[in-house]
């Protein structure tokens, strides 16, 4: 197991709390991919026959509703799972994943995993915690998406990601992943008019700034009382 991988593989919470002879032997099974931007992992609808860690770049989790509309679910970064469904037979893919960027990810098909599942019984119960708590974040978003104003939706997303994919930089804190507003519209369950014209207000208070696929938070505070509904200062 290359050193990077290791470091990735030990700082994942899949993995916390296996011994270093377990985790290399549970890495050893492992395929290591490589894509490409825009190139796909999987797609949603096929057979789940792959648990895969991301060691570096992220994926984009997108889902295509029954009305025909596509909602990015999440993005995925180095040391977080996704397609735990492949531990379960006769599922399908809830998602398609698509490399933002250059990404490399390790897999495991489902027979490997049960066999890794039996031999280390705390690799099963770190998966199902992080399920659970996936469970969690899907019940939040579904919750403003049934209660919250599309303002307070937006500011939420962007801070989602900069917690996620952030890094500060003397403008602000920049969101380090290639982001149109189209993709922040399908984060935020609205329209693309409805984001530019909330960017276009936030823009001129000072809050954000953005570019081609670009988006700085020049004001945390400021976007964290736009999504908490707090008073203007």
């Amino acid at each position: 197991m290359a050193a990077d991988t290791h470091d990735v593989l030990e700082r994942s919470p899949v993995f916390q709390g296996l011994a270093a002879e377990a985790l290399a032997a549970v890495a050893a099974k492992g395929k290591l991919r490589r894509l490409q931007r825009r190139e796909l992992l999987f797609s949603q609808g096929d057979a789940a026959e792959e648990l895969a860690v991301v060691l570096e770049g992220r994926l984009k989790l997108t889902q295509v509703t029954a009305e025909g509309q596509e909602v990015i679910v999440r993005y995925v970064g180095p040391g977080e799972m996704c397609a735990a469904v492949a531990l379960f037979p006769g599922q399908d893919y809830p998602a398609t994943a698509e490399a933002v960027g250059d990404t490399s990810v390790i897999a495991w098909p489902r027979r490997t995993l049960d066999e890794l599942a039996r031999e280390h019984p705390q690799l099963a119960l770190n998966v199902l915690r992080l399920l659970t708590e996936r469970m969690g974040e899907l019940s939040d978003r579904l919750r403003e998406l049934a209660t919250e104003r599309v303002a307070r939706r937006v500011a939420r997303a962007l801070l989602r990601l900069a917690r996620t994919a952030g890094r500060r930089t003397d403008r602000g804190v920049e969101i380090d992943l290639p982001l149109t507003r189209e993709d922040i519209a399908r984060l935020s369950g609205t329209t693309l008019f409805t984001v530019s014209r909330l960017m276009a207000d936030w823009e001129e208070a000072g809050i954000v700034e953005s570019g081609r696929e670009r988006v700085v938070i020049r004001s945390p505070h400021g976007l964290v009382a736009i999504a908490e509904d707090l008073p203007a200062e």
